[in-house]
């Protein structure tokens, strides 16, 4: 399963950047205003103010996701504990209004954009279509995965039984900390739900690269320092408090630190990545071309799509439905208004970027 992580997560940056590449050919139409553009233009400052922004951001990142996974070291914050409920209800509503308030507006405005002809793109919402295709392909993902690991799960508890409770190697790799119990059944049951946490973190941090690599390629592209520097500060809170979101999932997933630290570092480095992209590329990408637009435009809506599916069914769903919040009343309160407070901060920064 280790292995299949890292995999996975090289195959998603190989997808990334061969798409990507998409947005640099040559535009076919005429290029229309940057998003990006305005009445200040200084190319030099604006290349300063990337370079801060690529150490700045990829400094909060690594904070942001490193807090949860070091937070054992503090028994407040263990995954069993009140307060690490109340940080992933926080961090589950700042990826919930992500998807919605950041990367969906953002797919609108490429794919409604006045520079692409009327037909087929001002004809048909394809920013929802492709969001709403791009959540039932996540469900897919979802329950395929679980499906397959439970059945590998199974024929191993069989296997085991069999063999007189000898330790398999599927088995042995799920034996982490705090999943044993000695009893058969406890085991198989506690296995299924750490499954279960490690497709949730794969699947959420795909839907995260995706974005961070299209919001930075945009940013590396500019020559607006205007624009640049409020939103260098909204990135850095974005990464901080998405970072949260993420690290919490990967905790629970129990991983090895192998994989732990290709994901930490998949996550800290890809908007630190677009924008040294963009940068190199700002001689040939245009984030205003036809081509560019639809690029971004769709990759946003996927990117929309999985991270609302996961927020509110992987996380949100998953956490107030399950027994620990049902069974407390005050502590389902707090993390209603915990859930509030990260969907509504987030929300504000949507004004910035």
């Amino acid at each position: 399963m280790a292995s299949a992580a890292a995999k996975n997560s090289h195959i998603s940056l190989i997808i990334i950047v061969l798409l990507l590449g998409l947005a640099t050919l040559p535009a076919s139409a005429e290029e229309c205003e940057s998003k990006y553009a305005g009445g200040c233009h200084d190319k030099d400052q604006a290349l300063k103010l990337k370079i801060i922004a690529i150490f700045c951001i990829l400094a909060t990142s690594m904070i942001g996701i490193c807090l949860p996974i070091f937070s054992r070291a503090v028994p407040a914050l263990r995954p069993d504990g009140e307060l690490f409920a109340l940080v992933k209800a926080f961090a589950s509503g700042v990826i919930l209004a992500t998807g919605y308030m950041h990367v969906m507006p953002d797919s609108f405005d490429d794919l409604t954009s006045p520079c692409l002809p009327d037909r087929p793109w001002h004809k048909f919402p394809f920013t929802t279509f492709v969001a709403m295709l791009s959540a039932v392909f996540t469900l897919m993902v979802d329950s395929f995965s679980i499906s397959y690991f439970k059945k590998k799960l199974s024929v191993s508890g069989t296997a085991l039984e069999a063999g007189g409770g000898g330790d398999g190697g599927e088995h042995k790799e799920l034996q982490q900390p705090g999943f044993g119990h000695g009893h058969q059944h406890v085991e198989n049951v506690n296995a299924e739900q750490l499954l279960r946490y490690r497709v949730v973190a794969q699947v959420l941090e795909l839907g995260i690269v995706v974005h961070s690599v299209v919001i930075g390629l945009s940013m590396g592209a500019s020559e607006n320092p205007c624009t640049i520097r409020p939103l260098i500060a909204a990135l850095c809170f974005h990464q901080l408090f998405e970072g949260m979101g993420l690290g919490g999932c990967i905790l629970q997933a129990e991983y090895g630190f192998k994989v732990k630290a290709i994901m930490i570092f998949f996550f800290s480095a890809t908007t630190p990545f677009g924008i040294a992209l963009g940068i190199g590329l700002s001689n040939v990408y245009s984030d205003t071309s036809p081509t560019s637009l639809i690029v971004e435009g769709i990759l946003n809506a996927v990117s929309a799509g999985l991270l609302n599916y996961m927020a509110l069914v992987d996380l949100l769903a998953s956490d107030f439905m399950g027994p620990k919040l049902q069974s407390r009343i005050k502590l389902q309160i707090l993390s209603y208004v915990a859930v509030l407070l990260g969907a509504g901060g987030m929300s504000v920064m949507a004004i910035w970027a």
